[in-house]
């Protein structure tokens, strides 16, 4: 039995021998082949390109190793493995709208935009668990929480107070995640429908009582202008009427004054006419026939014009000794 043993492992070794060194060359071949291309593939997934704005945080046995830039970088795997990978550009996220309730307890649905920054990807991975989710329910219960504070009247006028205040509690606390917060924006506060009616009702009254307002006062500047126009109109008109008397006084002053320059050179005519009629001096005695005779002169024209109207005339006949109208009182005064 052992001989019989012994004699089947030997052939049983034949023929696992014989095929083997028989067949050698080929299955080293295949070997070569299936090795190089298994190590092409390994070389292929260990190779990590990273561009430019981004970072990759890579993990050796669950630990954090290393930090990758931009660039091509190889890991190891399966040793290493990439754990985290986020871009340092700034990045917009968009809050979805939210139900919230203002200090009258007036119901709106305000959404919002934050435009974030990491700045440290290591604390933006291991700091918080995801930090996206973190920031949208940060920015969601901040933003429910100033909306408390405010009246409905005041929300829609302290849109940029909101935003400053969003971005000042956000930023304190994403600061230890690693992310910036450059800005927050409100983009709408939308009252409930029946809200809103209310508000178009009353701004239709606001405005039609505006629109009052102003036609009144626009009246009221009408008759106030039309006023100032009338006084200024009458201040002008006397203004006018006093520097006509004036002109008209200095007129008839001057009138005057020629009139009796006139009648003063006229006496004196007449006094020299008389003196070298009656060959005396021009003297006292000329002077009176002078001033007798002009108002003979006088007399008879103002006679003539009271026989011309057409009024009832009553005319008035002196004595020869006042006023000479005849030809020998004449002829007396000239000779006297």
């Amino acid at each position: 039995e052992e001989q019989m043993l012994g004699f089947r492992i030997k052939l049983l070794s034949f023929f696992i021998v014989v095929p083997t060194v028989l067949c050698a060359p080929v299955w080293w071949e295949s070997f070569a082949m299936g090795a190089a291309a298994v190590g092409c593939i390994y070389g292929v997934s260990c190779l990590k390109v990273v561009t430019t704005g981004n970072e990759v945080l890579v993990e050796r046995f669950g630990k954090y190793h290393r930090r990758l830039g931009p660039g091509w970088h190889a890991i190891f795997r399966p040793i290493d493995s990439v754990s985290y990978e986020a871009t340092t550009r700034e990045q917009v996220m968009d809050i979805p709208p939210q139900q919230c309730f203002t200090e009258d307890n007036a119901p709106l649905q305000a959404d919002a935009v934050v435009f974030l920054k990491i700045n440290d990807t290591f604390m933006a991975r291991y700091a918080v668990s995801d930090v996206r989710t973190a920031l949208l329910n940060l920015c969601l219960t901040q933003l429910r929480e100033q909306i408390g504070k405010l009246t409905l009247e005041q929300t829609f006028s302290s849109r940029d107070v909101i935003n400053k205040i969003l971005l000042k509690e956000m930023h304190g606390v994403c600061h230890s995640w690693g992310v910036e917060i450059t800005r927050v924006e409100i983009q709408n506060l939308l009252p409930s429908p029946d809200i809103l009616q209310a508000m178009e009702l009353q701004l239709a009254a606001d405005r039609q009582k505006r629109a009052a307002i102003l036609k009144s006062e626009g009246e009221r500047t009408a008759l106030e202008n039309s006023a100032d126009g009338k006084a200024y109109g009458l201040v002008a008109d006397s203004k006018a009427r006093r520097q006509s008397i004036e002109e008209l006084a200095k007129a008839e002053a001057r009138r005057s004054i020629l009139e009796a320059e006139g009648t003063q050179s006229a006496i004196r005519s007449m006094a020299k006419s008389i003196a070298d009629m009656s060959g005396e001096r021009s003297g006292t005695k000329s002077t009176d026939a002078a001033l007798q005779l002009m108002l003979m002169n006088r007399y008879m024209q103002a006679q003539e014009k009271l026989a011309n109207s057409d009024n009832t005339k009553v005319l008035m006949f002196p004595t020869k000794d006042s006023i000479p109208i005849t030809y020998g009182n004449i002829e007396h005064i000239l000779t006297k």
